[in-house]
This record gives C-alpha cells, sequence and structure tokens, in this order.
C-alpha cells in the first residue's frame, strides 16, 4: 500500500514542500529511504524503528520503501523522521491516509517516540501558509511557529499524542505564540567619557543605517562605543521581526518560541573562516551578515580579518543579500545590516604617539590599513577617527545624553525616512536613508546652492568616487533629519563631508 505525508526542506530561508510517499509492498524484509538524503535522514531508519517498538507497533516483514520527492532535492536534517514515521503509519493502515493530506509535519524522533525539537520551524509553517496546510511539530516549537499566524500548528512532545490527534482519540489544542523576547540588558552611552564626535557618528550611523569605520589607538574606546549601538537601534517593526526570525530558526537561535523585537547585534572574531561570515559550510547556512539581517555587524581589529573574506562583503553590502552558490544549489540570504568596523591606526597601534611608534611611520600606518581595499573602504559613509584619552579626561563626570534619549531622536528620524521613501518610491524595498537609490537623491538629498558648490569643491579634492558622492547625500539627509529639516543645507552637506576625510595614511 502507497501512504504519503508532507514536509519540507530548507533552501535558505524557504521551505520547499516535500512528498513523503511510504509503500509497504511483499518481499524480503528491507527498510530503504530514497531521494537524495544526508546521513542523518538515512538514519531516520533506526529511530522510526525504535519508537515504533516503544509504541507497540510491529514493523511488518514485508519492504519498507520511502520516497522523498523530488529527488533531485537534496534532503538535509533530522526533521524528516515524523513525516517517515507517519507515512509508513498510514501505509500500515495504523493511520487514515486522509488525514495527513492536510498536514505538514517535522519533528525529529527519540527512541522512546519522544519528538525532539529541530530547527527551521518558524520558515516551516511560512510554507505550510503557503500550502493551506496545518503544521504539527515538536512541544517545544510551536510557540514558534504559532507567530505566522496564518495556519493552524499543532505541537506534540510524543508520538503517540500524534496518532491520537490524527486518528481523533485526543485532538490537540491549537499552538499559541510564545512571549515577545526581552531585549538584553543595554549599557549606556553616556558612560564612555569623552568621544563626543564618535558619540555624534554613532547617531548619525544608526539613524540612516550608514556603515562607520572607526580607526584609533588601542583602549580608546572603539569597542565600548560600538556596544552601545544595540541601546540606539530602534524596535524592529512586524515584518523586519519576522524576516530576522525566520534566520535565526534555522540557525537554531529562539529561544523558547519568543520573536526578539530589538535589533540583532553580531561581532564575530577575526579568525572566523569564509564560511562563517557570508554563510556556506554543512548544510549552506547562514552566515554572519545574515544573522545580523535588520541589525548591527560588528567587525572589530578589521584589518586583522583575512582579505578573501573582507572582499566577499562589498557586494552584500551593496546588494543587501547574500547568495551561497553550490554545486547542487543555490541559497539565498537577506543580509541588509549595519556594518561598524574598528581598526587601529598601524599594528603596534601608536602610529600617532611619536614617544611610542616604531620606525616605520608612516608606512606602517599605509601597510596595515591598505589591508582593507580601496573599493570596500568606499563602501564606508562615515570614516572618523577615536583618539586616546588623556587621564584627565577620564576623571570628568559622565557628558552627552544618555541612550534613551539618542535612541527617541533615531526612531523619529527613521519614521521620516520611512514615510518618505514609502511615498516617492512606493515599490521599492528601501527602508532607510541607506537604502535610497541615486536616482532618488535628486528629490530627497537635493542640496541648496552654498551646498553644491560645497560639494563641487569636496568632490574635487578629495576624489570623490560616484559612489562617494551619493553615500555623502545619503549622509547629509540622515543629519538634515535628525535636525528635523525638509531640506539639506550646507551645514549638512559639510558635516558629512568631513566624516570620509582621509585622516590617516592608507586611508
Amino acid at each position: 500500500m502507497l501512504a504519503i505525508s508532507y514536509t519540507v526542506a530548507f533552501e535558505g530561508v524557504e521551505g520547499r514542500m516535500v512528498e513523503v510517499q511510504a509503500s509497504v509492498t511483499p518481499g524480503l524484509p528491507a527498510f530503504a529511504i530514497v531521494g537524495l538524503p544526508d546521513k542523518a535522514v538515512s538514519e531516520a531508519r533506526e529511530r522510526v524503528r525504535s519508537a515504533f517498538t516503544a509504541l507497540s507497533i510491529a514493523m511488518p516483514s514485508k519492504r519498507i520503501t520511502v520516497n522523498l520527492s523530488p529527488a533531485d532535492l537534496p534532503k538535509e536534517g533530522s526533521h524528516f523522521d515524523l513525516p517517515i514515521a507517519l507515512a509508513i503509519l498510514a501505509a500500515l493502515e495504523v493511520l487514515p491516509a486522509e488525514s495527513l493530506s492536510g498536514l505538514v509535519s517535522l519533528g525529529e524522533l527519540a527512541l522512546d517516540g519522544r519528538l525532539v525539537p529541530v530547527v527551521g520551524a518558524l520558515p516551516a509553517a511560512m510554507a505550510s501558509a503557503e500550502e493551506d496546510r496545518a503544521l504539527i511539530c515538536p512541544a517545544t516549537c510551536g510557540a514558534e511557529a504559532a507567530w505566522v499566524g496564518k495556519t493552524a500548528v499543532f505541537a506534540a512532545d510524543h508520538l503517540r499524542k500524534v496518532i491520537d490527534h490524527l486518528t481523533d482519540r485526543a485532538p490537540l489544542p491549537r499552538a499559541q505564540p510564545g512571549q515577545v523576547a526581552a531585549q538584553p540588558r543595554q549599557t549606556d552611552l553616556r558612560d564612555v567619557k569623552g568621544q563626543e564626535r564618535a558619540k555624534r557618528t554613532l547617531e548619525i550611523a544608526t539613524a540612516g543605517r550608514h556603515h562607520l569605520l572607526m580607526i584609533g589607538p588601542p583602549g580608546s574606546g572603539k569597542s565600548m562605543l560600538a556596544s552601545r549601538l544595540p541601546g540606539l537601534m530602534p524596535p524592529l517593526t512586524p515584518v523586519e521581526a519576522l524576516e530576522t526570525s525566520m534566520i535565526h530558526s534555522l540557525a537554531g537561535l529562539l529561544k523558547e518560541g519568543g520573536i526578539p523585537r530589538h535589533a540583532p547585534y553580531r561581532d564575530p572574531h577575526h579568525t572566523a573562516s569564509m564560511a562563517a561570515i557570508v554563510g556556506g559550510g554543512r548544510g549552506a547556512g547562514p552566515g554572519e551578515i545574515s544573522l545580523a539581517h535588520n541589525g548591527v555587524l560588528f567587525l572589530d581589529e578589521l584589518p586583522e580579518f583575512p582579505r578573501q573574506v573582507l572582499e566577499t562583503l562589498r557586494q552584500p553590502i551593496e546588494t543587501g543579500e547574500i547568495v551561497v552558490a553550490r554545486a547542487n544549489a543555490h541559497i539565498r540570504y537577506p543580509c541588509r545590516f549595519l556594518l561598524v568596523a574598528a581598526a587601529n591606526p598601524c599594528r603596534c597601534g601608536h602610529l600617532a604617539d611619536p614617544a611610542r611608534a616604531c620606525a616605520r611611520v608612516p608606512t606602517c600606518g599605509a601597510d596595515y590599513l591598505g589591508k582593507i581595499s580601496g573599493p570596500l573602504m568606499d563602501r564606508f559613509d562615515l570614516r572618523i577617527e577615536v583618539p586616546a584619552l588623556g587621564f584627565g579626561e577620564l576623571d570628568l563626570p559622565p557628558s552627552g545624553d544618555r541612550s534613551e534619549e539618542v535612541a527617541a531622536r533615531v526612531s523619529a528620524a527613521r519614521k521620516r525616512q520611512l514615510a518618505r521613501l514609502a511615498a516617492l518610491w512606493p515599490d521599492g524595498n528601501a527602508r532607510s536613508n541607506a537604502d535610497a537609490p541615486p536616482a532618488l537623491l535628486d528629490r530627497i538629498a537635493a542640496p541648496d546652492r552654498d551646498g553644491r558648490d560645497l560639494l563641487q569643491r569636496a568632490a574635487d579634492r578629495l576624489g570623490l568616487t560616484a559612489r562617494g558622492y551619493h553615500r555623502i547625500l545619503r549622509t547629509a539627509r540622515t543629519i538634515a533629519d535628525l535636525d528635523e529639516s525638509e531640506k539639506v543645507h550646507a551645514n549638512h552637506l559639510a558635516e558629512a563631508i568631513s566624516y570620509r576625510l582621509p585622516f590617516m595614511p592608507g586611508v
């Protein structure tokens, strides 16, 4: 007899529907799984067999064949256990075959029949909703999957409860969405002594999602400043929260079904591999740039990252997505992030201190920062120096605004940008000034006569590229938004230009 259940295989954040066909036919006893399964899927034979034994369900002395269709789509992960078990139970007439026609299932089986949590419940629920099917999953995944809201989600902790639900002995209640994940306790920007210019730059970078590079000697506060960014980021919109949570679901980062409304903050070490940063590896999973989608990616000690890894960031910064290409698949992940990087001015870090700098000044600075290519450097809207503080400045009381006050101005500026871009570019996907296309800048960031003259002189003196020119206009538009100004004036452009001056060798 042939029976069919349904599950999903993941291609990036998309779930592709998979038909699990189970056939029980006369012949020598055997249990085969075909359809391009990986090792974890092939091992489902033993987990299913043991779970059936725990439920006193005898495997027939016949040939059992399970086909995962489409057969040319790679199947990876242990979440295929439950749909394989359900298809076999239907083929053995333990379950009514029609009960599986409107159902998508996923879950790993323990040897005693318990359902073990798996990754990807949220994308699976999205795929189920598109197919107008219900979803059944492990109990610990139900709160996560229920956030989709457009499909019925049933969560069980044991295979026996799934059987009872499908045979109407004990129907399962619909799973409810989990609580909104609490935002981690944030540090206050006001706790950073001095560095008023750097604090201002953080506010601009966050308000318009402008990429920022901070260069300064060791101990000047670059990492401390970057750690304050999560407290400045506005809460994620419902759409952004769902986008981000789908990626985190695939990576197994969602806890207790909670959907975070705070922007993610990722700070990988400079020893991270290319697959860890951009995605790939086993299963072509998402990398740090995708895990930072709609949030912040902080790269400390930027020149210490391998050159090849840094160069892979150039295209995702521009397009907001990354394509992980493999021989048998092209996986697309979103990665619209705010890139914040920090670097020392040279290897020893004391280029600007005559008493401590090495004998290779200024060549050492040019060589060290020269590891950052010109095209990548041009993608930083803001490049600032973070000077070392004197001991006298460390004794001064805290200064500047608190993170809550800065975050309020950032949120107001973001709302103005979103409303403006939605009105002028309704078919686009721009959410901040950094996303505005060049064709739109003449309408939203056109400078006055004084500003245009200033921009012309700056372009001639600094040798701005077309990308650099547009990035200055976007930054000036953000500064004007923070000033609650509808027009971009010369003072806004002057401040934007000051953040792109080449102040260090090699920059």
